[in-house]
């Protein structure tokens, strides 16, 4: 049985416990995809508070890639030096530095999320087929020829990761994103070998997956984000998933990182609750026998102790609750007795773990007898 603050190894790397952070957009970047300041503040400050992997946000490998203009970006050498800093700085505080990479496609040339609407001046958007979603613009379907350049693309974006210092790689293939466009027939409605059948779908996804397990370390974990599910009758689901969680692990892959929806917002339901993603992640660890992250409204130490425990995840990625509280790992190894098995800063020490230790001291203590 394993515990969340057991050590966790995929390839030549061994995260300290089996909690990261999920990659998080902050549209604070100024245009160039170049990271600054917010995020070395923003990341380095959960690395400190104790997770064993820290995710830079999602990171276009083009400028058309980005969601918004003001989106973290690696399609070019000038931008390697910030990404650097970033990567030192995680590592530095104890954590594995890691990047997920992407293509927004249709869901592209937007505002940052808390203005919402269409970027000024924005840009043409690229999806397989011509399809719209929500009120977004209407995008342009991609040539055979575009298709075929993504994995290069994609690869060439990592071998700039593994130059900036990052020790995780991960795929972003879910949640309305381009690759995800691919695999879902909600917006895939191509009849050439990027489209139509199960096979079609995936293509690029495995292509992506085969070109970028080519250009890094041996030794690096490579991961894939997905949504399990499109929660739409007709879409993408949790069997295909499991399928291509199969496929992907041949080609290399070491972690599913199971997610689910946002190809069409609009038309989806879910069934939000506590946990509410952690059974697609189950099950594709259960069908593809590969290591699973899980998400979605995981926020107790508790709840996420037992996902863990009960085998139907390998590891947990939070994002609201590290949001809240940069220090929940170190907090939860207190409330889960195990205070001993975080990385608490010295500089912390005794307002931290120093108390939860005396706390437990006096738990466990047998009681004081009287003198005489």
């Amino acid at each position: 049985m394993s515990h969340l603050f057991d050590p966790l190894t995929l390839r030549g790397v061994t995260l300290a416990n089996r909690i990261g952070v999920s990659p998080m957009c902050m549209y604070c970047c100024d245009g160039d995809g170049v990271p600054t300041d917010w995020h070395l503040a923003h990341l380095l400050q959960r690395a400190i508070g104790g997770a064993g992997l820290v995710f830079v946000e999602a990171t276009a490998i083009t400028p058309e890639g980005r969601i918004t203009p003001g989106d973290v970006g690696l399609w070019e050498d000038a931008q390697i030096p910030a990404h650097a800093r970033l990567a030192r700085a995680i590592a530095h505080a104890g954590a594995v530095p890691a990047i997920q990479i992407g293509h927004a496609g249709r869901k592209a040339s937007r505002l940052a999320q808390w203005l919402n609407g269409p970027a000024e001046p924005g840009w043409e958007t690229l999806a397989p087929s011509a399809i719209p979603t929500a009120d977004f613009a209407v995008p342009r379907a991609m040539t055979g020829e575009e298709v075929a350049a993504l994995p290069g693309l994609f690869a060439a974006c990592a071998r700039r990761a593994v130059q900036a210092g990052y020790r995780l790689i991960e795929l972003h293939g879910a949640h309305g994103y381009l690759l995800h466009q691919f695999l879902s027939p909600i917006s895939n409605r191509r009849n050439d070998r990027w489209g139509g059948d199960f096979e079609g779908r995936t293509r690029v996804v495995t292509e992506v997956a085969k070109a970028v397990r080519a250009a890094i370390p041996d030794d690096m974990p490579l991961g894939l984000r997905i949504s399990h599910t499109d929660w739409i009758e007709g879409g993408w689901t949790t069997a295909e998933s499991v399928e291509l969680a199969r496929r992907v692990k041949a080609l290399g892959v070491d972690l599913l990182d199971v997610s689910s929806g946002g190809i069409e917002p609009t038309r989806q339901k879910i069934p939000v609750g506590p946990g509410y993603q952690v059974p697609g992640a189950e099950a594709v660890r259960e069908g593809a026998g590969l290591a699973v992250a899980a998400v979605g409204m995981i926020t107790e130490p508790e709840q996420a102790q037992a996902i863990v425990a009960e085998g139907k995840a390998d590891m947990i990625l939070l994002a609201r609750a590290v949001l809240r509280d940069p220090y929940w790992p170190i907090r939860a190894a207190a409330a889960l007795g195990r205070p001993d098995a975080v990385r608490t800063p010295p500089q912390y020490e005794r307002g931290w773990n120093g108390i939860a230790k005396l706390q437990m001291r006096m738990e466990t203590a047998e009681p004081m007898r009287p003198l005489g």
